[in-house]
Formats: structure tokens, sequence, C-alpha cells
């Protein structure tokens, strides 16, 4: 058996994971050697620790004092590899800039995810669809018979925890209307610049990509209404599998004007749907609540709480008002107008 060179950062995802397809696209395009285990928390590697809380991709990186540690959350794994490996970053150095590629990538992760897990089991053709893949990711050898009992179970208990992301009868719309929006408003980033914040990709770029991989390509439905929507979409998710090839320049990201410009429609968007629940979850949260309701873009809106996500509102205001004052001044002055600038207040 082939040994893995030490200097290669090992990982274990899963192609069905859009987190794990957010991170390798990020290795490819930053040049990090790299060394994906396929599998999951059932089946892990041996002579690898377990993270606490088992999430994909986890990523084993050396302390110091040649143990290894098992880390989940790729967004704070993105910062991680930003101070340890040099070169073609995914933050932009302006603040203000790399203030809404947080704010972006945040909406990307928490917001777009519920998409991804709605046409994933709230169709019968997608769950039909998605169930054996996901076995077959971890598992390619299982016998056929087996493998189907696998897919029915995993099915019904995914089905079954639709309402945790908020998907339901009544806010199925909801979800898809943002959805189509969505493409749109990247179908337009795209033409005019290439990416999200300009002529290189950012961290954002690879968080959208990551539930695109799916929902643009596994998800029947959605892979079905995303090429229909924009062949410019579908076209970038397979540019964005490997940019380990482009150059980026330190101008090739949005002036604040340009940011100002380019951006308004899509932080509008962000404002108008994940704002409202980030402050919704945020409060139910505080006040101890299980579950709550509110309303999100005119239709009513019922999940149980999510503590996590209550700290990612935390985290973004922290970030703003942590800001200097002039930067601060230039942020509100892009997000005026559009449901986020409560963010600096």
């Amino acid at each position: 058996m082939d040994v893995i060179p030490d200097d290669r950062l090992k990982l274990m995802g899963a192609p069905g994971s859009p987190y794990t397809r957010k991170m390798l696209a990020l290795l490819r395009y930053r040049r990090i050697p790299y060394a994906v285990l396929w599998g999951g928390h059932q089946n892990p590697p041996p002579g690898l620790p377990q993270p606490k809380v088992k999430l994909l991709p986890t990523f084993y990186f050396p302390d110091g004092s040649g143990d290894v540690e098992a880390v989940v959350d790729s967004t704070p794994i993105t910062r991680r590899l930003e101070r340890d490996y040099a070169g073609r970053s995914v933050i932009p150095e302006n603040p203000a800039l790399a203030f809404l590629n947080e704010l972006i990538e945040d909406y990307a992760d928490e917001w777009l995810t519920k998409a991804m897990f709605h046409y994933r089991w709230y169709f019968e053709a997608d769950r039909d669809n998605a169930a054996p893949l996901l076995v077959y990711w971890s598992l390619p050898t299982l016998a056929a018979p087996d493998a189907q009992k696998m897919a029915d179970m995993f099915s019904k208990r995914q089905t079954e925890r639709l309402y945790v992301v908020g998907s339901n009868d009544v806010t199925a719309s909801t979800i898809e209307s943002s959805y189509l929006r969505f493409i749109d408003l990247l179908d337009a980033l795209l033409q005019g610049a290439g990416y999200v914040l300009g002529a290189r990709p950012s961290s954002a770029d690879f968080a959208i990509y990551g539930q695109l991989t799916q929902l643009a390509i596994v998800e029947p439905t959605s892979a079905a209404l995303t090429s229909a929507r924009s062949a410019r979409v579908r076209a970038w998710l397979d540019r964005v599998e490997d940019l380990s090839g482009i150059e980026p320049e330190d101008g090739d990201w949005f002036t604040r004007e340009k940011a100002e410009d380019r951006l308004k429609p899509l932080l509008r968007e962000i404002g108008r749907v994940y704002l409202p629940f980030l402050k919704a979850n945020a409060a139910a949260v505080i006040a101890g609540k299980s579950e709550f309701e509110t309303e999100i873009d005119g239709q009513v809106w019922k999940q149980p709480t999510f503590p996590y996500q209550a700290k990612c509102l935390k985290h973004l205001r922290e970030e703003a008002t942590a800001l200097p004052a002039a930067v601060q001044g230039e942020v509100k002055q892009i997000l005026s107008g559009t449901g986020c600038e409560e963010l600096l207040s």
C-alpha cells in the first residue's frame, strides 16, 4: 500500500457533502497538498482521532507535539489554512470587502444548505436518487440488496428530519423561490466579473460552489431548474472544481465602489431571507425556546431553534463592530437598504 507523504494534509469527506466539496476545491485552488479519505463517521479511517462533533469534512491537523487533531467546520478551517499556508488567499485584504465575503460565505453555508437539504429529501424522485448514492459513496462494495435496505432507512430518517432545517409544506415555496432568485443573482455576478467578489475566487465562492455541487448537479429537481435558468452557473461549477491554474492578482478584487454596485442585489436577498431567520432563531435561543415561528418573505416560517446559527449571527455582529470606524462607514453605505445594515447597529 502506498504511504501518503507527511506533508499532505489529510481530510475525510464524502462527495455528497457540500462542505467537503467546498474545501476540496479551495485546497486545489490554493495548491495545498492534500489526501482525501472518502468515507464517513460510520466507517472512520483507522488510526486517526474522532472529532468532538462528527461532521464532514473532518480535517486531521498535526498539533505541533507529534499528535493529530481532528477538526471540523469549514469556515474556521479556511481561516486556519490562511494562517498556515501563504499565497493565493481567498480572503480579500480590504477589510470592508473581507466582511462582505464573511457575510456571503455564511449565507451560503447556512441558508443555501436549507435548499440543498430541501431539494434532496422533499421530493420523491430526489429521495430515490440521493439515498443509494449516499450509501455507495461511502460503501462502494456493499451488495445491492443491503445497499437498498440502508438507502431506504437513510431516506426515511432524513425525510423525517426535514423540519429541522425548516422545510415543510408551508415553507417550501419560500425556500424554492429564494433559491431561484439566487441563481439569477449569481448569473449576473459571474457575467460581470467571473466570481462573486471580483475576478478571483473568495471563500464565499467556494461556499456557494459546495452547495451547488449538490443542488445543480446531484438533485434532479433543482439541477433541472438550475440548468434551465442559467447555463452560465452550471458551467461555472465545472471550472471552480479545479482553479489551480489561474494566477490571481491583488487588483482582481472589487473596489469599494464596484462592491457596492455589484453586490447590492445579492445583499438584498440575504437581508430578505437570511437575516430574518438569524434574528428570530437567535431570539428564540436567548429565550430558551425549543422552536420558533417568524415571517420570511411574507410567509410563515417555523422550525426548531439552532444554537449554532445563533453563534453565526453573534460572530457576524462582532466582526462588523470590530471594524475601524472608517471601514464601518464604508460597510454601512454598501449595506444601506439591503436589510443587512443592522449588523452594524
